[in-house]
């Protein structure tokens, strides 16, 4: 997708996301989350070891390693040109030869193939405002085959605009002090004022609009989701 009105995904892929420095010390402050909750997820709806799977914002590579060593192919897609060279040399001292890595966002990704079994995308649709997240999902679902799985995390808010200072207050109170082992409280707050988490009833409406029927939902702190959902 390219018109002169389309967003520039590399403008919102937040600075940091460029900087070969935060790029290296980026799985320790994220947590090394684990991606095995969501490589069972793909696997309680089937998808298998014949599988092709796409990891939009695939970031250091942290489910797509995982994921390669599984899945019959693994496509991994960053906009950011410092995470991909670190993902390519993780990817080639791993010796992976099914792990394909592509400059591209979620408005930019073409696909190459025929329609995926499997899209995971992990904290960076929050990088698109609303309008664009549902322009997003609708390229996702036209990648899945029918019966195909998405599984998406992120920040995303689960409570209403009134309780917003309660609940997000609540949120930061957890931040920690050291920006090289976790997320500080300006962190969270150069977060909320830049960048496009929306609110869970203003997200699940944008996935069954664009083909999706959501499966499970788990919600941490009402401040972040996991979803499960499978194109009708």
């Amino acid at each position: 997708m390219s018109t002169a009105w389309t967003l520039d995904e590399l403008a919102h892929a937040g600075p940091e996301h460029l900087d070969p420095d935060f790029v290296a010390g980026y799985d320790r402050k994220q947590g090394r989350p684990d991606p095995g909750p969501d490589l069972a997820a793909l696997a309680e709806h089937g998808v298998d070891e014949t599988a092709t799977v796409v990891d939009l914002a695939a970031g250091t590579g942290q489910f797509a390693l995982a994921a390669a060593s599984r899945f019959r192919r693994v496509v991994a897609t960053d906009v950011s040109p410092a995470m991909l060279e670190f993902l390519r040399g993780r990817a080639a001292q791993a010796g992976l030869s099914n792990l394909e890595v592509v400059r591209a966002g979620f408005l930019s990704y073409e696909h190459a193939g025929g329609q995926v079994d499997a899209v995971h995308t992990r904290n960076a649709l929050h990088q698109l405002p609303d309008f664009w997240k549902t322009v997003a999902l609708e390229r996702i679902a036209a990648m899945l085959r029918p019966g195909g799985v998405l599984r998406l995390r992120d920040l995303i808010f689960d409570f209403q605009p009134a309780e917003a200072g309660e609940v997000l207050e609540r949120w930061m109170a957890g931040a920690v002090d050291d920006p090289s082992r976790g997320y500080t409280r300006e962190d969270y707050a150069e977060h909320l004022r830049t960048e496009y988490s929306t609110f869970r009833w203003l997200l699940e409406p944008m996935l069954s609009a664009t083909g999706f029927e959501i499966i499970d939902v788990e919600y941490q702190a009402r401040v972040y989701g996991a979803y499960t959902c499978v194109k009708r």
